[in-house]
């Protein structure tokens, strides 16, 4: 994510909890409550079927992500109308049990719920704030298959409002259609979802269009289809595994600019049609962009790249897999500026995207390498040089540490904040003024291409790094991403800290 204006930008993103969100049921779903009936038999295990945890247990975020199963493929039906007008959609969840399970909860809010069915049989389900808890007709066992199908009415005029710089996220209207943001826990306002970003499953769109309108979601066009009344029927499938915070579902009066990166990596951008030509010369950075950043964190790793031009006034930019969201005002505002965004975003795809972090507060491994290559890229295309914006930042870093917590440890659930981004940039630049450019580079290719397409945290890179150095870095890395005072900056005795004000 890189948070950005026409001239601020460093703008930090507090992350709100949100409160939860009363809905109503319109059917029949009438549940039991979460307690007070009676405990399944046994199953094949032994055990008596349980309930599975309403979060994974993120210290930080404690709903976020469900427990007793892993989902295997999401498929998206979404009959979008117009903006700003509810739509028929529905889900359907393909998941296997981790425990012999008596009911389990999706994270979904914001949408007025129809019906669900487990194994095509009607299911009870009710809701808890933004928990959707699910009872099927019968216990599921330990490492069975089932299949959740929930249907219900999306509303695109229901997302949440915020009081930082993203103002707002789930469904985001643009002129002529919508698009998603669903960064850092959005998409349960778009579909019923396991939603952390450590957790990943392929997902399949269906997206069916009014004539005239485009539909684009992650991955690759699978079909379009001709539906009765003019109407269009885009699918979509995502490839590989995705994270729920970085599907992205856009619909407008868009173009589809196609080209080739290196190696023939196909791109794609999209574009709103009267924003083609103007965003033209930022766009065609892109293959640069790629091979610049290939020789410094190896092959790209997804099958395809492109950037959806945001016909927003959100001022914030997003990593969604494969196709990153980019605010128009971003790309025809400075060129310089512009680089800087699609280098970010671009980064995001090795680091945060295919390298997924573990937990929340593990979010300086995404946005600190973003932001770190952000900077190096501009330092060597005439920009502020490296050294100059690394020294800014460690002056300031004492400040940052008292508001928002040390980089690896935020001290509430306010992650976006500029000590996730230069912040955290500032700590490889000093893991790499420590054990030197050589094998900071190698710690930085070995990173991206062992954990390729998993979830890794802080104690991983840890000890990636001390292993590829060939020497323990816990030590030197421990104060830096925990500590209360900024430590010394290897080779650069001269630099201070600015004292701290309360």
């Amino acid at each position: 994510m890189q948070i950005t204006t026409a001239r601020v930008r460093r703008a930090a993103l507090a992350l709100a909890l949100g409160g939860a969100v009363a809905l109503t049921c319109h059917t029949v779903l009438a549940g039991l409550p979460r307690e007070g009936h009676r405990s399944p038999a046994p199953g094949p295990s032994g055990l008596a079927p349980a309930p599975g945890a309403p979060g994974i247990g993120d210290p930080l975020m404690p709903l976020d992500g469900n427990g007793g199963y892993t989902v295997r493929r999401y498929t998206l039906d979404l009959d979008w109308r117009a903006p700003g007008t509810p739509f028929p959609a529905g889900t359907t969840i393909a998941a296997t049990a981790t425990q012999d399970l008596s009911r389990f909860d999706l994270d979904f809010a914001g949408n007025t719920l129809h019906r669900v069915t487990v194994d095509g049989a009607p299911a009870t389900a009710v809701r808890d704030g933004d928990e959707l808890v699910v009872t099927p007709a019968h216990p599921i066992p330990h490492g069975g298959a089932f299949t959740v199908r929930v249907t219900y009415t999306a509303d695109p005029t229901g997302r949440r409002q915020r009081t930082d710089a993203i103002r707002e996220y789930g469904w985001v209207p643009t002129p002529d259609g919508t698009l998603i943001y669903a960064q850092p826990d959005g998409a349960k306002l778009v579909f019923p979802v396991n939603d952390h970003p450590s957790l990943r499953a392929p997902v399949t769109f269906h997206i069916t269009t009014p004539p005239g309108l485009r539909a684009v979601a992650n991955g690759r066009l699978v079909d379009r289809a001709g539906q009765p009344g003019g109407r269009v029927r885009w699918t979509y499938d995502s490839e590989e595994p995705i994270a729920a915070q970085l599907v992205q579902v856009a619909i407008g009066r868009f173009t589809f600019a196609d080209g080739r990166g290196p190696h023939g990596l196909p791109l794609r951008d999209v574009v709103p049609d009267g924003l083609v030509t103007d965003t033209g010369a930022a766009r065609s950075r892109t293959p640069d962009h790629l091979a610049w950043l290939e020789r410094r964190l190896g092959p790209y790793p997804f099958p395809r790249y492109g950037v959806l031009v945001g016909d927003t006034d959100l001022p914030v930019a997003l990593e969604t897999q494969s196709l990153s969201v980019v605010p128009k005002d971003d790309l025809l505002g400075d060129p310089a500026d512009a680089e800087r965004n699609l280098v970010h975003e671009l980064t995001h795809q090795w680091t945060g995207d295919s390298v997924a972090i573990r937990r929340w507060s593990d979010l300086w491994l995404s946005e600190g390498h973003a932001r770190y290559y952000e900077r190096l890229y501009a330092a060597e295309h005439g920009g502020v040089g490296m050294a100059d914006a690394m020294r800014a930042a460690y002056e300031q870093h004492d400040q940052w540490r008292h508001d928002d917590g040390a980089p690896a440890e935020p001290t509430e659930p306010t992650l976006f904040k500029v000590m996730r981004y230069d912040g955290s940039a500032l700590v490889l630049y000093a893991l790499r003024e420590k054990v030197g450019d050589e094998a900071f580079d190698r710690i930085e290719r070995t990173w991206v291409t062992r954990y390729r397409g998993r979830a890794a945290g802080t104690r991983d890179f840890v000890a990636l790094a001390s292993e590829v150095a060939g020497e323990d870095l816990t030590p030197f890395l421990t104060p830096w991403l925990y500590g209360p005072d900024t430590p010394e900056m290897p080779g650069h005795p001269d630099w201070h800290v600015d004292p701290v004000e309360d």
